[in-house]
């Protein structure tokens, strides 16, 4: 590992942090580390797919000319990164 970092946490989340160390057998670092790539990885921009997925693959959508106009509606989401 190439980059430290300390931090202070509060006393209830360093227990909750013991907590968990203790019960997935990992060491609080390890933990930390899980944590921080977790939320990292959560606030990745999006891929496009993820922005059309509610549009593919419904037979109900809510969108009346949805059939007709879809690469229309696909690519509007896309541009607009909705």
């Amino acid at each position: 590992m190439g980059y430290q970092v300390t931090l202070r946490l509060p006393a209830n989340l360093g227990k909750e942090l013991d907590h968990t160390a203790k019960r997935l057998q990992r060491r609080r670092t390890q933990v930390v580390r899980m944590a921080v790539e977790n939320f990292l990885d959560a606030q990745a921009e999006t891929r496009p797919i993820q922005r059309v997925r509610d549009l593919l693959g419904k037979v109900e959508s809510g969108v009346p000319d949805l059939g007709q106009r879809h690469r229309e509606y696909l690519l509007k989401r896309l541009r607009n990164g909705k």
